[in-house]
């Protein structure tokens, strides 16, 4: 099995670091955006200047505002915010050819159905083998072609060798697993924890607490992960510890910058004004607690983010309350 033609769906910051990497593992990459200003950009200049400037793209990468454009491709990498995966799906299903595969590099929980994307994307191209890329990776390292390892679950053995050496690129290097689940929860509950970490560096609150933080933060993720079905390995590993790890200890990250903004009193419209670019923490947070809820899953760390996110309580409520909880035994 051999991919020659790319297309990447999504050109924010993490779709064209990700466009990059498939243009310097030798595939011909079309790069779809919806923006007109981000089309000129990559066309004129080779650099995505209102999402990843300074990083001039491979010639392998080009630019297309036209989903009909990637009908041609063999290998397609869904990268729209969680969000808008489903119509984003919708929008390219006409295009779509049997048998290409749909590799999902966005994390979240879809608001209202509380559906994962794999769920998603099996009610949207219901017979698209598919894949999930996940893990600790920060755009702009990422297309400067800094040391990354991620985890790319697919259950097709087949398919996941073969998406696993075609990803695989100078700087870049996918682990595989086939665990869907494990790879689709541990990124989706790590933006809401990372808001919560960005709260306690706002707050000033210490080394000591945001390490308590990012610890029951995963008790929290593998809790959640196992009673979807994943294995706790999986959420031990680069897509869910990894990227809890990263996401929670640089304000590089767009959800631990939301929860320092909080943290430091700004309101949530206050933090979230002028962004362009998605924290997906916020989106999916009141997902992450619905689900969990359902599931009969204790997540208080994800419930009070959900909170403050939603203007249920203060910050300094939120801070009390976790304080304040029963004293009980450490377990995961």
């Amino acid at each position: 099995m051999e991919f020659r033609k790319a297309g990447v769906i999504g050109a924010g910051a993490w779709g064209t670091a990700l466009a990059q990497v498939t243009g310097w593992a030798g595939l011909e990459t079309l790069l779809h955006a919806r923006e007109g200003d981000v089309v000129d950009s990559i066309r004129d200049h080779r650099i995505n200047a209102a999402f990843l400037p300074d990083v001039v793209l491979d010639d392998h990468v080009q630019v297309t505002a036209d989903l009909a454009d990637l009908a041609g491709c063999d290998l397609i990498l869904a990268v729209p915010p969680a969000q808008f995966m489903r119509p984003t799906l919708e929008a390219f299903a006409p295009f779509w050819r049997p048998g290409v595969p749909v590799v999902l590099c966005s994390k979240g929980i879809e608001r209202g159905s509380l559906k994962l994307m794999t769920e998603v994307l099996s009610e949207t191209l219901p017979d698209a083998p598919q894949a999930v890329l996940s893990g600790p990776s920060f755009a702009a390292e990422v297309a400067r072609g800094l040391p990354t390892a991620v985890t790319l679950a697919c259950s097709d053995p087949v398919l996941g060798e073969a998406l696993m050496r075609t990803l695989s690129a100078p700087g870049f290097r996918p682990y595989l697993a086939t665990d869907l689940i494990g790879a689709e929860a541990g990124g989706a509950m790590k933006n809401v924890l990372a808001i919560a970490c960005g709260i306690v560096e706002g707050r000033a609150l210490g080394r000591s607490a945001q390490a308590a933080m990012i610890t029951r933060g995963f008790a929290e993720m593998t809790r959640f992960a196992v009673a979807l079905g994943a294995e706790a390995t999986t959420v031990a590993g680069l897509c869910g510890l990894g990227d809890l790890v990263l996401t929670c200890s640089s304000p590089q990250s767009r959800n631990m910058s939301l929860g320092l903004a909080l943290g430091q009193g700004q309101s949530v419209e206050q933090a979230l004004a002028g962004k362009r670019s998605v924290a997906e923490g916020y989106e999916s947070a009141p997902a992450v607690r619905d689900l969990a809820r359902s599931l009969g899953v204790e997540t208080p760390i994800c419930e009070a983010v959900a909170a403050v996110l939603n203007g249920e309580i203060t910050v300094d409520v939120a801070i009390d309350g976790l304080l304040s909880r029963p004293l009980k035994v450490e377990r995961h």
